[in-house]
């Protein structure tokens, strides 16, 4: 239990509690993306195949169509890089916990890869999912993908909360606080277990022309700026 975190919530709790009502109902809810949910950059047998898997990012939340989100615009850095045919596919699901997300996959046919991102965190924040039990599912999941993905899992870190223009203070800063005790299990486990989990940090979107118009999720360009920051990784 990490106690100064929890006792600045219950201290804040009546703001906090007022905050969170109002910023879900004034935040507009943005869909999913449409369209094929996979492609590939390049003709012929790809040289590798991405698989992006996790909540609203995956799902291409902020975009018209997966070719504009995370995983496409990564195969395409990749693609531009190497000059190789490059495959993707990407598997997520807008508002989904860790939890949920791998019982889905547990019955998804999910395609072959030799790349698989992890881009979760931000539901189980807002929902306080206790850290116990998220790096528990964590566990889970690389079990679950193990035999079909030997590669570590790549952990992209939970996106910086307390940054997000959206979310008013206090609670943009006690949701950041949170996010971040999140992404110090993937910092943990990519450290201890390297042969299972590798952790690639979110670059920060500074810039609003890199956001939707819910001034939450990545647009067409801050996806392409996370995907920069990705491809350049070793």
């Amino acid at each position: 239990m990490h106690l100064p975190f929890w006792l600045t919530t219950a201290l804040l709790f009546p703001v906090l509690l007022y905050q969170g009502k109002r910023t879900r109902r004034t935040t507009p809810r943005l869909p999913e993306a449409s369209g094929s949910p996979c492609g590939q950059y390049g003709e012929g047998e790809p040289a590798r195949r991405v698989l992006v898997i996790g909540e609203s990012t995956a799902a291409g939340v902020g975009v018209d169509n997966h070719e504009q989100g995370l995983a496409s615009q990564l195969a395409k850095q990749i693609h531009e890089r190497t000059g190789q045919a490059i495959a993707w596919h990407t598997f997520g699901v807008n508002g989904i916990r860790l939890g949920a997300l791998n019982k889905q996959l547990a019955k998804a046919d999910l395609p072959e890869a030799d790349l698989v991102i992890l881009s979760m965190g931000v539901n189980d924040t807002t929902g306080f999912t206790p850290r116990y039990r998220f790096r528990q599912q964590l566990l889970e999941l690389r079990d679950l993908l193990g035999t079909r993905y030997p590669a570590p899992l790549v952990l992209l870190s939970v996106p910086p909360m307390h940054l997000f223009t959206a979310l008013p203070a206090p609670l943009r800063h006690v949701i950041g606080w949170r996010a971040r005790l999140l992404d110090h299990l993937y910092k943990t486990l990519a450290s201890e277990t390297p042969e299972r989990f590798s952790y690639a940090h979110y670059p920060v979107i500074s810039d609003p022309e890199l956001l939707a118009s819910d001034g939450y999720h990545p647009g067409e360009k801050g996806y392409r700026y996370i995907a920069q920051a990705l491809a350049a990784l070793p």
